[in-house]
């Protein structure tokens, strides 16, 4: 199979691109390498498998409509996957028009090239970060998601719509997937497991939000990129009784279908500094402060579809999956 992958150098893509090289699949990485975190990570990254002869990388922006029609045009893949994005929830605070230009334009583009060059299914990158201001646990995708908190989660939001519209007109299988705070080794910098672990070890204050008070649905890196695979390797139908007098937000008359893919065993974010303190062996110095503006209070995924639909669902403990991370992280930064 041959598969576009955008956001290729991330966290979640690079990871994906390893798997699907090593079952045999020809990729085309995308990623602009920007700045939002250190781009040397990035490079370690792809060098995993940079040699490999069925991987090919570009280095630009999906916002750019002209290249990406190339990419489609030049590479022909089967399938896409789109994680490229302007990530982060409280950096759509200070910089919105960033969101604009990769989550919304970006995406357009993407959606214009599998509808050009007929993909087979189209999958693509959500966010638990869509529910909002909901507060029913465990967050289900049947649930209404019409009170999003950031312009990020707005953007994951209009990409659903957006492969909603795409399916309906022009018969695209798309498959749409919220992720559930994703963590593991080669994780961006920018996320808390990462700063974390580096004041800690520095012995530097960890700022602590919402009094440290809130809960994540953790879900380890394995994990998201397995359900992944299963997901692409299987294409969005229409749901036949899905009903306009009762609509389903999760599924359609058309090949469009949405999944959560969490852990579905939120962890006080507390536990989770324990966790790393006695992986570490070393206590953290904590700097309690309020709830951010855009975040969340809790996160919980309900995946009972994904369960259902694919046989699968996270399994990988808190305790296992932070003990991986500071493994790679010590070799990573030649740490003893």
């Amino acid at each position: 199979m041959k598969v576009l992958i955008t956001g290729a150098a991330g966290f979640i893509g690079s990871t994906l691109t390893k798997r699907l090289l090593e079952r045999g699949d020809e990729v085309l990485g995308i990623d602009n390498h920007n700045d939002y975190y250190d781009q040397k990570i990035k490079e370690e990254r792809i060098k995993r498998y940079s040699d490999n002869k069925k991987y090919i990388h570009k280095r630009f922006d999906i916002s750019d409509r002209q290249l990406i029609h190339k990419a489609f045009s030049d590479f022909k893949p089967n399938r896409v996957v789109n994680l490229a994005a302007q990530a982060g929830v409280r950096y759509s605070i200070e910089n919105p028009m960033a969101y604009i230009d990769s989550n919304i334009v970006g995406f357009a583009n993407i959606l214009e090239g599998c509808r050009h060059f007929n993909i087979e299914h189209l999958v693509y990158a959500s966010s638990s970060s869509v529910y909002g201001a909901n507060t029913d646990m465990p967050f289900s995708t049947h649930q209404n998601v019409n009170h999003p908190l950031s312009l990020y989660a707005a953007s994951k939001k209009s990409n659903e719509l957006m492969a909603h519209t795409y399916s309906h007109l022009y018969d695209l299988p798309s498959t749409g997937l919220r992720f559930f705070t994703v963590y593991g080794p080669w994780g961006r910098p920018d996320m808390a497991l990462f700063k974390f672990t580096d004041a800690i070890i520095k012995g530097k204050e960890i700022d602590v939000f919402n009094y440290g008070k809130h809960k994540r649905d953790f879900t380890y890196i394995d994990d998201i990129v397995e359900g992944v695979i299963r997901v692409l390797d299987r294409p969005s139908r229409p749901n036949m009784d899905w009903s306009s007098m009762n609509p389903d937000p999760a599924t359609s008359s058309d090949p469009w279908r949405i999944y959560n893919i969490g852990n579905n065993q939120p962890i006080e974010l507390m536990d989770y500094i324990k966790t790393l303190e006695k992986c570490l062996g070393i206590k953290a110095k904590v700097n309690f402060l309020p709830l951010q503006p855009g975040d969340v209070p809790d996160t919980y995924a309900n995946v009972e579809d994904l369960m259902t639909d694919f046989d699968f669902k996270p399994k990988t403990t808190i305790s296992d999956g932070v003990s991986s991370f500071v493994n790679w992280y010590q070799d990573y930064f030649s740490i003893k």
